[in-house]
C-alpha cells in the first residue's frame, strides 16, 4: 500500500440495510439525506456514499430522480467527493442498480467485487411492530439470498462507468474479492490508484476479527503493491474499533448510519456526523491527518467535482 499521513473519512449516509423501524434518525427523504451528507462534510467526511429512498416508505430505489433531488444540493454545499452506490437495494437488477451513476457520472461509485450470501434477516430479531409492510420481508429473504456479482455483471459496470471516468470504491466482502478485482487489473478493465473498502461483519462475507483485517491488508499488498488505498468498514458495534485498526496500519475510514445506527455501546447516532465527528476525534488523537476534499482526489486521482452530470 503507498503510505500516507492522511486519511480519507468517507461517510455511508443512509444504505439499504437499516429500515426506517430501526432508528428515528436514518435519513429518508432528500432533505434528510442532503442535511445529513453535508453535516457529515463538515464534520470531516472527505467522501460521501449515497443511495436513495423512497420518502414515503424509506425503502431502498434507484430511481434516478430520487437522486436528483438530493445530488445538486449536496454538490452546492460541500466539497466531499459524492460516491454513487451501484449495489442499490438487495434483490434489484443489475440495470437498476448501475442507472444513477450512468446518468450522473460522478467521481466515485461503488463497486462489488464479488457475489456473497448476504443474510441480515436477524437485524431486525427483537422488533415486533413494524412501521411498514415491507420491511420485515425485506429482511427475512436474506436467508435464502445471494448478492449477485458475477465476472460479467463485475465487468459490465467496470467498463461502463470507467467509460465515463468514475472511478470506484472497490467493495470486498471476502478475501477472494480482492483476487477477483486482481483479475480485472491484470485485463487493464481498471487503472490505479485503486481504492479498496475491506467490509467486514456481514453475515455471509469475512468476520469482524482483526486477524481477518491483518490478512486482508497483508494480501492486498502483496496483489496490489503501491497501487492501491486501504480502508475499510465494519458492520454494527464492530464499526469504531476496526476502522481505527485500519487507519492504524495506514489506511482509511468508513463510518455512517448505512453500516451502524450508534454512536457507542447502547447509544444511538443521531446523525451521520456524529460518528464522523467521532472517527475524527480518534484519528486525530492518533497524531493522524485527516484527508480533505481536494487531499481525497489528489490520492485517489479523481476526474475532479466539475466533471460530473449533476
Amino acid at each position: 500500500m503507498k503510505r500516507t499521513d492522511k486519511v480519507i473519512i468517507t461517510c455511508a449516509i443512509t444504505g439499504s440495510i437499516h429500515t426506517p423501524t430501526m432508528s428515528p434518525h436514518l435519513p429518508i427523504t432528500a432533505d434528510q439525506i442532503a442535511t445529513n451528507a453535508i453535516e457529515a462534510a463538515e464534520a470531516g467526511a472527505a467522501m460521501l456514499h449515497l443511495h436513495a429512498r423512497n420518502p414515503e416508505t424509506g425503502q431502498p430505489s434507484q430511481d434516478p430522480e430520487l437522486f436528483r433531488a438530493f445530488l445538486p444540493r449536496i454538490k452546492q454545499s460541500t466539497d466531499a467527493i459524492l460516491n454513487i452506490t451501484t449495489g442499490g437495494g438487495l434483490g434489484m437488477s443489475l440495470d437498476d442498480r448501475l442507472a444513477p451513476a450512468k446518468m450522473f457520472k460522478p467521481e466515485v461509485c461503488s463497486m462489488n467485487m464479488g457475489s456473497v450470501n448476504f443474510n441480515i434477516s436477524g437485524a431486525g430479531a427483537k422488533i415486533t411492530q413494524w412501521q411498514h409492510d415491507w420491511e420485515k420481508p425485506y429482511l427475512d429473504m436474506t436467508k435464502d439470498f445471494i448478492l449477485s456479482n458475477t465476472f460479467a455483471q463485475i465487468e459490465e459496470a467496470m467498463t461502463q462507468l470507467s467509460d465515463q471516468g468514475t472511478r470506484f470504491e472497490f467493495e470486498c466482502y471476502d478475501m477472494a474479492h480482492l483476487y477477483n478485482l486482481a483479475h480485472f487489473v491484470d485485463r487493464k478493465l481498471v487503472e490505479p490508484p485503486f481504492f479498496i473498502q475491506g467490509v467486514f461483519g456481514i453475515l455471509g462475507g469475512i468476520g469482524p476479527d482483526p486477524e481477518n483485517v491483518m490478512h486482508m491488508k497483508t494480501t492486498a499488498d502483496r496483489l496490489f503493491g503501491e497501487d492501491f488505498i486501504f480502508s475499510l468498514l465494519a458492520a454494527g458495534r464492530h464499526q469504531m474499533r476496526l476502522t481505527t485498526l485500519s487507519a492504524l496500519l495506514g489506511g482509511s475510514v468508513r463510518v455512517g448510519l448505512e453500516d451502524s445506527l450508534y454512536a457507542g455501546k447502547g447509544q444511538m447516532a443521531t446523525s451521520n456526523a456524529v460518528q464522523v465527528a467521532k472517527i475524527r476525534r480518534i484519528l486525530e488523537e492518533l497524531s493522524l491527518t485527516v484527508a480533505t476534499p481536494e487531499d481525497a482526489r489528489a490520492m485517489m486521482q479523481t476526474k475532479g467535482g466539475d466533471n460530473v452530470a449533476f
